[in-house]
C-alpha cells in the first residue's frame, strides 16, 4: 500500500526527474573519460600492440559503474521517497481521524528530531491551542446562556404577571423600571463584548498619544470615592505625579476604572485599596491592591477569560467580561499584566512600554 503510493506519488516522479538529470550528467563525464583514455593510450603508445583488450576492460568497467550507480540511484529515491511519504501519510490519517472524531488527536513523533519531526510537532501544538479555544468557545457560550437566562426569566415572569393582573401605574412604572433595568444589564453584556472585539482587532489605535497615566488614574479615584466612602473602603491614589505612557485615553480609563471597581466590591469590607503610579525603567507601571480574600493562586490565569467567575452558579450581579476588558486594553498598548498576592488580598499591574521609539 505505502510503496504504491510511493511509486505515484510526486515526490517520487521528482526524484526520478532529478536522477535523470544526474544520469545524464554521469554519462557525459563517462564518455568523455572513455574517449579521453583511449585518445590518451593511442596517443603514448600510437598503432602498436591490439588495444581492443584494453578498450573493452575499460568500456566493462565503465558500464558496471554506470549500472552499479543508476541502481543505488533508483533505491535511493525510493527510500527516500518511501520516508517522506510514510511521514505525509501519517498527517494525512491523523488529519482524518480528527475530522471524523475530534481534536484529541495528534501526529506520532519518531523521535528523531528531523525536520518531519518539528513540522508534527508544531501541528501537535497547533491543534493544542485550537483544542483550547474551542473549549474557551464552549464555555463562553455555556456562561452567555446562563447569563441571559437570568435576566430573561425574570422579564417574562414580571411581563406575564402584569399580564393577568389589573392595571395599576404605581405597580406597572415598577415592573417597567425592574424590566428596563435587566434589558441594559442584558445590553450592557453584548456592549462589552462588542468592545473587547474591536479592541483585540486594534481598531482604535487611531487615539492613541501621550498621556499621564497618573492623571487617568486620579480621575478614577475621583469617580469612585464615593461609592469606595459608601462601602468604608480607604480608597487613595500613590506615586510619582507625571507618568507617561502613549495609548487610547478612554480604554486606559477603563482599565483602570474596572480594576479599581472590582477592587472596591471583591475587596474587604472597611477595608483598603490603593492605586499606585510610577515610572520603570523603560516604561511605567499601574499597580490596584486591595487587603481583601485574594484569588487562589490556581484561579489566576482565568481570571481574564470572558464570562469567569468564581462564584459558579453565577447568581451574583456582574457577567465576567471586566478583566477581559482589561486584558483585551493592556494587549492593545503593548502592556504586560501581572496578578499577584497582596498578602492579603490582590494586586493587579500593568507595565507599560517606553513612550520613546
Amino acid at each position: 500500500m505505502l510503496l504504491a503510493k510511493t511509486l505515484k506519488s510526486s515526490t517520487f516522479k521528482l526524484a526520478l526527474v532529478a536522477i535523470a538529470t544526474f544520469g545524464l550528467i554521469v554519462c557525459a563525464i563517462i564518455a568523455y573519460v572513455y574517449f579521453a583514455t583511449l585518445a590518451y593510450v593511442e596517443s603514448r603508445l600510437g598503432h602498436v600492440g591490439d588495444h581492443d583488450g584494453f578498450a573493452a576492460t575499460i568500456e566493462l568497467a565503465l558500464i558496471v559503474f554506470a549500472v552499479l550507480l543508476l541502481v543505488l540511484a533508483g533505491l535511493a529515491a525510493v527510500l527516500v521517497t518511501r520516508r517522506t511519504v510514510g511521514r505525509i501519510e501519517q498527517i494525512n490519517a491523523t488529519s482524518r481521524a480528527i475530522m471524523l472524531s475530534g481534536l484529541d488527536q495528534r501526529i506520532p513523533l519518531r523521535g528523531s528530531h528531523d525536520e518531519w519531526d518539528s513540522v508534527a510537532e508544531n501541528l501537535n501544538q497547533m491543534l493544542d491551542r485550537i483544542e483550547t479555544l474551542m473549549g474557551e468557545v464552549k464555555q463562553v457560550s455555556d456562561n452567555v446562556a446562563h447569563d441571559l437566562r437570568t435576566p430573561l426569566t425574570r422579564m417574562r415572569g414580571r411581563l406575564e404577571k402584569a399580564y393577568h393582573a389589573p392595571r395599576n401605574s404605581e405597580t406597572d412604572a415598577a415592573l417597567i423600571g425592574d424590566t428596563i433595568a435587566d434589558l441594559d444589564a442584558v445590553l450592557g453584556m453584548f456592549t462589552s463584548i462588542t468592545r473587547i472585539s474591536e479592541i483585540e482587532t486594534r481598531a482604535r489605535k487611531g487615539a492613541f498619544r501621550e498621556l499621564n497615566l497618573t492623571e487617568i488614574a486620579g480621575e478614577v479615584v475621583e469617580l469612585y470615592d464615593a461609592a469606595a466612602e459608601q462601602n468604608g473602603t480607604d480608597l487613595s491614589l500613590a506615586g510619582e505625579k507625571n507618568v507617561l505612557v502613549t495609548g487610547d485615553r478612554d480604554l486606559l480609563f477603563d482599565a483602570i476604572a474596572n480594576l479599581v471597581d472590582n477592587a472596591i466590591k471583591h475587596g474587604r469590607a472597611k477595608g483598603r485599596v490603593r492605586v499606585t503610579c510610577k515610572a520603570a525603567e523603560g516604561g511605567a507601571v499601574i499597580a490596584v491592591a486591595d487587603d481583601g480574600p485574594g484569588i487562589p493562586a490556581e484561579q489566576h490565569d482565568h481570571v481574564f477569560k470572558r464570562f469567569y467567575r468564581l462564584e459558579q452558579s453565577r447568581y451574583t450581579p456582574g457577567n465576567g467580561l471586566g478583566l477581559s476588558l482589561v486584558a483585551a486594553i493592556a494587549r492593545l498598548h503593548g502592556a504586560e499584566i501581572e496578578l499577584s498576592d497582596n498578602a492579603p488580598g490582590l494586586e493587579f499591574k500593568l507595565s507599560f512600554p517606553s513612550t520613546k521609539g
